[in-house]
């Protein structure tokens, strides 16, 4: 019996399969991520109905976990836990991505987690900036132009709320709803701390031979001790355990919430090295969509029609900047956030 030739650019069982892994892991620990940091800073706990209000707290959760397991992953593989770089550059990635993490959170006080993740999605614009700025970057046309597109949906969606929304911890502390001004301000911290880590990451790895894991290390290790001397210094942390220790499930969600931010780093990382830039940016806009989709149905959180419609702006733009026909070269591919290991830790 002939044995059958598989068709010329017919996907390969092992690669399918690597493929279907790869997505599996990146929407499961991600999408679960979005979720749960919704629910941690906008649903009460406990018979009190008292809310969770240190986003500092979450931030040394999350960056402790991914210290201790980059540390081992550099200890089973025998790589040397020397600093490449001097520590103090370690130092400014870890203060703007701690500043990044904790504006991500507070906003969700303000801020549904749908009108967030769309704003996340205009980060474009202060990436371009602060690559202008530190790295003489030159961008094509269109790329202002999507990046112009997918601003303008993040505006209309943020602009049009729907009538009704959910009641969260603002207006349990009486400081307003989604649209305002705090929240926003937040949300514009977030998209200018987060486009300056991702771009000097990108210095740090043209400037040093740097293995991966060696910077999620030193720089999740530096957010430990700054995220814990910023809970001494405000009297955060025993209010912070407390709250944990007397509200069980937020104790679990926090737990949960540590593991999968740490899991993702490892399908992140899969998936750049297996399939590339390019199609990992294309898992990730997806990802995005989906997790909006998931909020709104499982928090409930009202779509105007307005909002739809900047949807569809902000993800047609994104599809069409990951299928653009020219290829980001490596650099550009950390700079836009697509390789950048610690901008990847949520």
């Amino acid at each position: 019996m002939a044995e059958t030739t598989p068709l010329p650019g017919a996907p390969q069982p092992s690669k399918l399969w690597k493929g279907v892994f790869a997505v599996a892991g990146i929407m499961t620990t991600l999408v679960t991520y979005g979720v749960l940091q919704e629910k941690i800073m906008r649903v009460p706990y406990g018979d009190d109905k008292a809310f969770f209000k240190y986003s500092l707290f979450l931030v040394f959760c999350n960056r402790i976990t991914t210290s201790a397991v980059s540390a081992g992953v550099l200890w089973a593989r025998k790589k040397a836990l020397d600093p490449v770089a001097p520590v103090y550059k370690y130092g400014l990635v870890s203060i703007s991505n701690i500043l990044t993490t904790t504006c991500q959170y507070e906003a969700l006080k303000y801020v549904s987690f749908p009108v967030q993740t769309l704003a996340k999605c205009a980060k474009m614009i202060p990436v371009m900036v602060w690559g202008t700025i530190i790295m003489q970057k030159k961008y094509s046309v269109p790329h202002y132009f999507l990046a112009f597109l997918v601003t303008v949906g993040c505006s209309i969606f943020i602009l049009y709320p729907a009538g009704s929304a959910d009641i969260g911890p603002s207006d349990i502390y009486g400081r307003g709803r989604e649209n305002t001004i705090w929240g926003i301000s937040l949300m514009i911290g977030y998209l200018g701390f987060d486009g300056f880590t991702s771009t000097f990451q990108d210095k740090l790895f043209k400037g040093y031979d740097m293995e991966i894991h060696n910077q999620i290390f030193y720089t999740t290790f530096c957010s430990c001790v700054l995220s814990m001397t910023g809970l001494l210094l405000q009297g955060q942390l025993l209010p912070a355990i407390h709250f944990v220790a007397s509200h069980n499930g937020c104790f679990f969600d926090i737990a949960l919430l540590s593991t999968v931010a740490t899991a993702s780093q490892f399908f992140i990382s899969y998936t750049i090295r297996t399939f590339g830039a390019l199609t990992f940016a294309t898992i990730m806009t997806t990802r995005q969509l989906a997790s909006i989709m998931l909020s709104c149905l499982w928090f409930s959180h009202p779509l105007s029609w307005e909002q739809w419609m900047g949807a569809v702006v902000v993800f047609g733009s994104l599809y069409a900047k990951s299928f653009m026909r020219t290829k980001p070269s490596p650099s550009q591919q950390i700079q836009n956030g697509a390789l950048s290991p610690v901008k990847g830790i949520p």
